[in-house]
């Protein structure tokens, strides 16, 4: 990937379940100018919760036009969260709000859409809870509200929304429908059945790239923002996709990354798609050359929020140094603090042991954190280092957890979250040098049987 493109500064769009920024990046170091955030919120008006679609367009205009002169951009790149697609009228307006996908919806809607998908074997997609598959979104809004779905001309996926915005030109992308979407056959590089089976298949936008430029900002919106020069908009991809690409362009395969966020997923890099599980939350993704990867993920990010926010904080140095105290305690955390996915689905959060020290809670929490994610990296079969992006690479107890549980080599790539940067390289510039970290190396006294203690009890 080369520089040909020449941008100074990309601006990139991005929207997480949580929060959503817009940031401008320097194209030779990948550093943030500038940022502004804002909270993601779900409206619970109208007929099912949904996204405020309006609050972030009117966030992000007014972010590019704050960026427009100082430091200025000269390319837009886009990335959001998963498990969501749009539904357009014929004028380019929402045909139907922007379903939240944590909404869950009626057993008997949940068990007519079982009969409808594909197997596992055809999308590499799983059963998931929720609309954590887009086509069970799809077809509750197809079953629930045919008369409003009879006005859908047009459907794509979450970034690419984004970006029509932007430029008016509508299109899909690979990343997002490759997903656990259902939508997609990794295998073929083509849409899944179940497209034919919702009688979908005319409504679906055109296929792009993620490196495609899709076309300018519309005069219109460049005259708005204060655009002084035509700037074009990149296609984007899904966020998790994101944070692996950087990867992808710097190293050789086999290797894994762990890409944290709200969600914590596993990307086993060189792996493949022979041994995954369904009914553990593993799965195929697919990435921005079309290719399918091995992945598996929790809810590890809202986890530790949630259980943050019930214990305390502690001094970093206090809950690393906890961390052979809790083994020797048996003090231990088993899941599930969020139902409903993830490697060990159906259990229900339970302690074992009990304590008041807020560091060995905290420590036991960084525990739970790093079994669970080495059960993903077990379940696509990761081999070689692993790279830990996003928040939990600031988490020095859950760097060395990790690495003692898994026996291998964790290098923490700490940022506010690699998807910003990820989305900035499908302009065409190179990913920025950076610093190289040591690897963290870690081995924790007791520890093997305090893992052995940990699976037997979710064995029961």
């Amino acid at each position: 990937m080369s520089n040909e493109t020449a941008y100074r500064h990309i601006a990139v769009i991005d929207i997480g379940k949580t929060n959503a920024k817009v940031v401008v990046l320097d194209a030779e170091t990948g550093a943030e100018l500038v940022a502004v955030k804002t909270a993601n919120s779900v409206l619970k008006s109208g007929p099912y919760p949904h996204y405020d679609i309006e609050g972030l367009w009117d966030f992000i205009v007014s972010a590019l036009k704050g960026f427009a002169s100082t430091p200025g951009f000269d390319a837009i790149s886009i990335t959001t969260h998963g498990a969501s697609a749009v539904m357009l009228a014929a004028d380019g307006n929402l045909a139907m709000p922007v379903l939240d996908y944590e909404h869950d919806y009626p057993q008997a809607l949940q068990d007519a859409y079982a009969r409808l998908r594909p197997d596992f074997s055809e999308t590499f997609s799983p059963g998931l809870s929720v609309g954590l598959n887009v086509g069970a979104q799809i077809h509750y809004l197809k079953s629930i509200f045919p008369a409003d779905f009879a006005h859908v001309a047009t459907i794509v996926t979450y970034p690419q929304y984004w970006a029509l915005r932007l430029s008016g030109i509508a299109a899909n992308e690979v990343t997002s429908l490759g997903c656990h979407t259902d939508l997609w056959n990794p295998t073929t590089q083509s849409y899944s059945s179940l497209v034919d089976t919702l009688g979908i298949r005319t409504l679906m936008a055109p296929i792009h790239s993620a490196f495609d430029a899709l076309g300018p900002v519309l005069p219109t919106l460049a005259a708005d923002i204060g655009l002084a020069q035509a700037v074009p908009v990149y296609c984007g991809i899904h966020d998790s996709n994101a944070s692996l690409l950087p990867h992808l362009v710097e190293n050789e395969a086999p290797f894994a990354v762990v890409s944290t966020g709200t969600w914590v997923i596993s990307f086993g890099v060189g792996g493949d798609l022979a041994h995954l599980d369904p009914e553990r939350d593993a799965l195929a993704n697919v990435d921005a050359y079309g290719r399918a990867v091995p992945s598996a993920r929790f809810m590890g990010g809202r986890e530790f929020e949630i259980l943050a926010a019930e214990i305390g904080t502690a001094p970093t140095a206090a809950v690393e140094g906890a961390l052979e105290t809790v083994i020797e305690k048996g003090l231990m955390l088993l899941p599930n603090v969020v139902e409903g996915s993830g490697p060990f689905p159906g259990r229900k959060m339970q302690w074992v042991g009990n304590a008041t020290d807020t560091a060995e809670r905290l420590a036991a929490v960084s525990l739970y954190l790093a079994l669970m994610t080495e059960a993903c990296l077990d379940l696509i079969g990761a081999k070689g280092p692993i790279f830990v992006e996003g928040p939990f690479a600031l988490n020095r107890a859950y760097l060395v957890a990790l690495a003692a549980v898994t026996s291998s080599d964790v290098i923490a790539l700490p940022g506010s979250t690699g998807t910003s940067q990820g989305a900035a390289l499908l302009t065409g510039i190179r990913p920025a040098a950076v610093a190289e970290n040591a690897p963290v190396r870690a081995e924790l006294r007791g520890l093997q049987r305090y893992q052995q203690v940990w699976r037997d009890a979710l064995a029961d």
